[in-house]
């Protein structure tokens, strides 16, 4: 019996089986969960979630991102060494993309003691705040920017959006008191 011809064999896929391309793409989007704080429990497995969910609806596919979840006093350490405010805040983000670059690079830190505040005062739970800096941070890396009012506008209407791309509720705010407004004017 003659040998059997190569071409016998089936053909070899071309792609991948589609839980390998998940796989793959899932470690195209690289995400560090460092949690030095103690105000609430965090679930680094469900923010890790978020913050892939969050860099697809952005519109990236590569992403390496370090995420630092600090109290108010490790915020305000970074706030005044990085920006010269000695006053907590609520997320700081480090762009560590190269010019031309693809995807997202870079770490964010997050005051979950200033979510948990916030969070009480707003009446929702203090992991969606938490998560809303996140995507705030994530919108900063992609090239959002909140300096002046109608960049900010449109920043938070981005927000809005990428809550509702991963499943989460928008951010209950409350607008802020007009200049004219304050002080009995």
């Amino acid at each position: 019996m003659p040998p059997r011809p190569k071409t016998s064999r089936p053909p070899r896929r071309l792609t991948p089986p589609r839980s390998a391309t998940a796989a793959r793409a899932d470690r195209a989007i690289l995400v560090e969960v460092d949690n030095r704080q103690k105000t609430f429990a965090v679930d680094g497995r469900w923010l890790r979630g978020i913050v892939r969910q969050a860099v697809v609806a952005i519109g990236s596919r590569h992403a390496e991102i370090g995420l630092a979840i600090v109290d108010d006093a490790g915020i305000a350490a970074l706030h005044d060494l990085w920006m010269g405010l000695p006053d907590p805040t609520d997320v700081i983000t480090f762009d560590l993309s190269s010019p031309g670059g693809d995807g997202l690079h870079g770490d964010i830190a997050v005051s979950a003691e200033t979510a948990h505040r916030v969070a009480r005062t707003l009446g929702w739970q203090p992991r969606y705040e938490l998560a809303y800096y996140v995507v705030h941070g994530l919108l900063h890396l992609a090239g959002e920017d909140d300096l002046d009012p109608t960049a900010r506008r449109m920043m938070r209407v981005r927000e809005r959006a990428v809550m509702a791309a991963i499943g989460l509720p928008a951010p209950p705010r409350r607008r802020r008191p007009s200049p004219t407004t304050r002080g009995g004017r």
